[in-house]
């Protein structure tokens, strides 16, 4: 079994890393803007950060537009490679249940007495 990332598990954390990974390098997304792109409210999204954050995956940088606070937030060079990483070991354990039938529809050989379909 591939080894998934706890951090980038959890589903709001991973639409947020699939959401900062189509951003250039260099490019980075405020806080309201990101806020209203994931549907998050201000606490949820603030908490998840910190969670990336603390993980070295996002950057977040607090600065001032005039006297207006202001909070950007980019994805790392760390970040973008646990991504990937995470990304290789869910599809490699995707795979065998992909692979089962040629539409990909795994769940047709499933059955009530066999867990996961398995028979």
């Amino acid at each position: 079994m591939p080894d998934l990332d706890p951090v980038i598990h959890a589903p709001a954390r991973l639409r947020l890393m699939a959401g900062l990974a189509v951003l250039g390098d260099d490019d980075r997304l405020a806080f309201p803007r990101l806020q209203e792109l994931q549907g998050l409210t201000a606490g949820n999204l603030g908490a998840h950060l910190r969670k990336l954050e603390d993980a070295g995956y996002v950057a977040v940088e607090k600065t001032h537009r005039g006297r207006t606070p202001a909070t950007y937030v980019s994805l790392t060079r760390r970040g973008r490679r646990a991504l990937e990483d995470h990304t290789a070991a869910l599809r490699a354990l995707l795979e065998p249940v992909t692979a089962r039938t040629p539409s990909g529809d795994a769940s047709r050989g499933a059955s009530a007495d066999s867990p996961g379909g398995l028979a």
